[in-house]
């Protein structure tokens, strides 16, 4: 067993990063008097701010359309997992993140959705040098209670790193 004083570890300067971020209920509140691809559009525009995920992982949503959303993120190595590659959970909140965005812009005013199933196929790593990675998401189907949506992660250079799905259950407005 390597005892830890004996690992070469280099001297590096502490790193931080601070973001800041909107209230979350306020745009909610804002939101509620939209349907699903209005709000969208607010916060792909900037008319209402990116939830706080987004704003903790640098991720964003850029475009949305009825039945699509994409997302873009810079990974760096504040998304490194312990072995010095972006943790497969950024992938994985990409792909949430945009399948349910497609999903809600088909949605009316009061419909609500919530993730009971996502899927996800890794097919390549991720570093600091992917470049900008783009979640694009569509939808499949939109039914009644149930709707489901794919997602495909792009690298910079455009090669496919990842793919997945989602299940959500969709509550009608009354």
């Amino acid at each position: 067993m390597t005892q830890l004083a004996a690992l070469p570890l280099t001297s590096t300067p502490r790193r931080e990063r601070t973001f800041a971020w909107e209230d979350p209920r306020a745009a909610a509140r804002a939101g509620a008097a939209l349907s699903g691809i209005e709000y969208l559009r607010a916060i792909a525009t900037g008319a209402l701010p990116q939830p706080p995920i987004g704003m903790a992982l640098g991720m964003r949503l850029t475009q949305v359309s009825e039945g699509r959303a994409v997302f873009e993120c810079t990974p760096d190595e504040t998304h490194f997992n312990l072995i010095g590659t972006v943790h497969g959970g950024l992938a994985a909140t990409l792909i949430d993140s945009a399948t349910g965005c497609a999903i809600y812009s088909t949605l009316g005013l009061g419909d609500r959705w919530t993730t009971v199933n996502l899927s996800v196929d890794y097919l390549a790593g991720l570093d600091e040098h992917s470049g900008p990675i783009r979640c694009e998401a569509n939808v499949v189907r939109v039914g009644g209670t149930i709707a489901i949506a794919d997602a495909r992660v792009l690298d910079g250079r455009g090669a496919l790193v990842a793919r997945g799905s989602t299940t959500c259950l969709v509550r009608r407005a009354r």
